[in-house]
């Protein structure tokens, strides 16, 4: 009877987003080239016309993956733009994304940098999609270190820009060698050693926490 359901499209019970996370976990592992349909629907639960009719076909599923990753996992980088200073954002981040790259539950690294570096047979829609994706998260944070360059926190001169893309350099480097098997204190060491680049009018000051 089950076989005969699912057969006939969505399987009775089809939690939509409990199946996402199961094709992220899959997309990660795999990368977008990896992720065959096959793969994807068995851990998903569904068949194939179930899949396409809940998300559409393998890249529109793909996007919608990256989407609620960004939304949970990477949290932390919204909650980072709040801290009161860019020394705090930069820490904050810098620390939150060294231990999400090397949660237990989680696969080591970073969806958005392992899932399709390079262009496959997509012709690099999906390359260029995690591109512009990193991209955005990158303006973001210039954004917030510009207005601390505005408020005296960074010191005048200093080039938000720059600063930002040193910033997301150091989190997607620490993704790479994270996926290569480095532990979680050698990712916080490496941030140790970032942070001392951050703008002296950033240090955290006496009494800070």
């Amino acid at each position: 009877m089950a076989k005969k359901i699912r057969e006939r499209g969505r399987p009775r019970g089809f939690d939509a987003d409990a199946a996402l996370d199961r094709a992220i976990e899959v997309f990660w592992r795999q990368g977008y080239e990896g992720a065959s349909l096959t793969d994807l629907t068995d851990a998903m639960g569904v068949n194939r016309s179930s899949m396409y009719a809940a998300y559409g076909n393998k890249e529109d599923l793909f996007r919608r993956a990256v989407a609620r990753y960004a939304e949970a996992d990477m949290a932390y980088a919204r909650e980072a733009l709040a801290e009161p200073t860019a020394y705090r954002v930069i820490e904050r981040f810098l620390r939150a994304n060294a231990d999400a790259l090397t949660r237990p539950d989680r696969p080591a690294g970073c969806l958005s940098v392992q899932g399709g570096l390079s262009a496959g047979s997509d012709g690099g829609s999906v390359a260029r999609f995690l591109a512009a994706s990193r991209l955005a998260g990158e303006r973001a944070l210039a954004e917030r270190l510009a207005r601390a360059v505005e408020e005296g926190d960074l010191p005048p001169g200093t080039d938000p820009a720059a600063l930002a893309r040193y910033v997301m350099v150091v989190s997607e480097g620490n993704a790479v060698h994270a996926a290569a098997g480095v532990d979680r204190a050698g990712l916080h060491a490496t941030v140790d050693l970032a942070l001392r680049a951050v703008p002296a009018n950033a240090a955290p000051q006496d009494g800070d926490a």
